[in-house]
């Protein structure tokens, strides 16, 4: 959505280029160019991706990385996210409604990347219906290799059964904190799991204490 294209351009603008995000490997410069190279540059963006270096060694991203090393080689590249996709690249015939996830996630990244914790932000209700419509297929894809089934569930609200299992956790929290959850940011995401403590601690790939 145009919204959070504009809050998160503000809050990019406001940001230290240097400083960290939740991505390992990138502050917030790389981020913008991430944001950059997958609507204006997708096959160099499917190229870094199919290589799999080290983050924040990626070939193609590198480039748009180094020429925003100044301040105005930075404020140009959030100028280049900001004005968006040209209507001559697929990439943007979609609309902004389907990298809406890829926007409130990447957001979150940047706020919640530094030392101190930040409250959640309070979105529209029409951007928070859009995430949880968004949820289960990107749900599907983070939890594949859970060796558990996964539930998620807002509170007092709907849910969804996102990987079927004999065995299954619920995870339970606000739409955009179960999307951080599902994209690998469980340390950031602020949700409770349920289910039987085995198969919760399976979930978690935590290992139990011998009994003595």
């Amino acid at each position: 959505m145009e919204t959070e294209r504009a809050a998160l351009v503000a809050t990019l603008g406001a940001a230290d280029p240097d400083a960290p995000t939740l991505c390992a490997g990138w502050d917030v410069r790389h981020l913008v160019a991430h944001l950059v190279e997958r609507e204006h540059q997708p096959v160099r963006a499917a190229l870094d991706a199919l290589a799999r270096r080290e983050p924040g060694h990626e070939r193609f991203l590198g480039p748009l990385v180094a020429a925003a090393r100044t301040p105005q080689g930075y404020a140009g590249l959030v100028d280049r996210f900001a004005a968006g996709v040209s209507r001559w690249n697929p990439v943007g015939w979609p609309g902004d409604l389907a990298h809406h996830l890829e926007y409130v996630i990447h957001h979150e990244d940047v706020r919640r990347g530094g030392p101190r914790p930040v409250p959640p932000r309070v979105l529209d209700p029409d951007q928070v219906r859009a995430v949880w419509a968004l949820l289960p297929g990107f749900a599907r894809l983070g939890y594949r290799r859970s060796p558990v089934g996964v539930v998620l569930a807002v509170p007092g609200g709907p849910r969804k059964v996102v990987r079927r299992g004999r065995e299954a956790v619920v995870v339970v929290g606000d739409p955009v904190e179960l999307a951080l959850h599902a994209s690998g940011r469980r340390a950031a995401a602020d949700v409770e799991v349920h289910g039987r403590r085995d198969t919760v601690d399976r979930f978690l790939g935590r290992q139990r204490s011998p009994a003595r």
